[in-house]
């Protein structure tokens, strides 16, 4: 009890200085931040005018109910999954490259589920819906209800992903050994909670019978193997900035070790995706049909159809650039492939997947969806948010990690200011 106490108080201390921190930086660090919060202000304006009327205020409609938000959605958990692949390889396997920004990792999932979590709520239309699920005010409908688990899946690996980071930047700031005995067995059960949160999300679509396009069985493999292209490719993009803007040092080993990985992803992603393909087109049952629409269009209709053929062939490029050694191993290519990975997997897992899910309705009608303007300010908003708690996040941790910033040094410098 002494120790919980302790420990309890050592945070709090630790909560309070970083506070300080944050508030400190360069003018590009202000510029940075004053930018996000101007898009987050302008998302939230776009959204209180959403919240007077509900989704009536979208373009989505009775026969296409999901849209924009929940393809985002969909995406951002893949990318808050991918932070396993940092797990595995640091504390399972001693990866020395991995393991000195596996903490960063963490913290970009913990940013990905909160981001993933307000598209949920944005979607509802309005929030007063919002307390159906709370415990003893609304109901959850536990264990019937996919989407009851697919909240507590979510919330819980927000919590891992909070929880490590912060129990080992703590522990760093004082300049102590972190009780593996303790933090061991969160670090272990957030990679089946990983798999968990995405194989989860696919079963909230592949579980609906009057859906053909969603009701396959081998949704959830294919919605992990996207993951683990699309969030690692992010990681990369966004590690390499912060080794230019920061003291952290971060090999290219580990980079390149990240971008191994993904290629092997890659491969099972286009290969479960072409099985699909494959089983529709040679079967040519009535069910093609939204297949149909997505990949040639249907009855005049192909919307979607230069979309995805495009991230069709970016993911194609891309599994190329990552599957040659020499390619993935030259930061050029490497962050090209990146970025078409990154787009590529948006188009095919978010609106190319959520859209053509409606399409025929269940009246043989084809109603096609192209998000409106609030649509877009409101996600632009929430990608905002994320990235600024990102940024709070890295402000903290990177100076943690390179030892910049301990609890003794902190100390020193107040010590200094108040002498002068």
């Amino acid at each position: 009890m002494e120790k919980l106490r302790e420990t309890l108080k050592e945070t709090w201390h630790f909560y309070m200085k970083t506070l300080n921190l944050v508030a400190r930086g360069s003018k590009a660090y202000y510029a940075w931040c004053l930018l996000l919060l101007a898009v987050i202000i302008i998302g939230f304006i776009y959204y209180l005018k959403q919240h007077d009327v509900g989704l009536f205020a979208t373009n989505m409609n009775d026969q296409v109910s999901w849209g924009l938000y929940i393809a985002n959605f969909t995406y951002l958990v893949g990318a808050a999954a991918a932070a396993v692949l940092l797990v595995i390889p640091s504390y399972v396997y001693h990866f020395k490259p991995i393991k000195e920004i596996v903490i960063l990792g963490e913290l970009f999932a913990a940013s990905s589920v909160i981001m993933a979590i307000l598209f949920v709520m944005v979607d509802l239309g309005r929030l007063d819906r919002f307390w159906h699920m709370l415990p003893l005010i609304g109901k959850m409908n536990f264990p019937q209800s996919l989407l009851a688990w697919d909240v507590l899946a979510l919330n819980g690996y927000f919590f891992l992903n909070i929880l490590i980071p912060v129990y080992l930047l703590v522990k760093y700031y004082y300049r102590k050994d972190p009780n593996w005995k303790f933090i061991l067995p969160f670090i272990l059960i957030s990679v089946p909670w990983a798999v968990a949160i995405h194989t989860v999300t696919a079963f909230l679509y592949n579980g609906l019978p009057a859906r053909p396009f969603w009701n396959a069985s081998i949704l959830a493999p294919r919605f992990l193997a996207s993951a683990f292209c699309s969030g690692p490719a992010i990681i990369i993009l966004i590690f390499q900035i912060i080794r230019k803007v920061s003291a952290i040092h971060l090999e290219d080993s580990a980079l390149f070790k990240i971008a191994e990985l993904i290629a092997y992803a890659m491969f099972l992603n286009l290969f479960l995706l072409g099985s699909e393909i494959y089983k529709e087109y040679y079967s040519h049952s009535v069910h093609i049909a939204a297949f149909e629409y997505l990949f040639e269009g249907l009855h005049g209709h192909n919307l979607l159809v230069p979309w995805i053929w495009s991230a069709m062939a970016m993911n194609v490029i891309a599994f190329f650039i990552f599957l040659v050694p020499s390619t993935r191993r030259r930061l050029t290519t490497l962050n090209l492939g990146c970025l078409l990975i990154i787009v590529g997997v948006w188009i095919e897992k978010g609106p190319g997947f959520v859209i053509p899910g409606f399409v025929p309705d269940p009246l043989g009608e084809i109603h096609e969806y192209i998000p409106n303007l609030l649509e877009l300010m409101v996600s632009f908003g929430i990608w905002a948010l994320g990235l600024l708690i990102f940024t709070l996040l890295m402000k903290v941790a990177i100076p943690i990690v390179t030892g910049e910033f301990t609890h003794t040094e902190y100390e020193k410098e107040v010590t200094g200011l108040r002498h002068r």
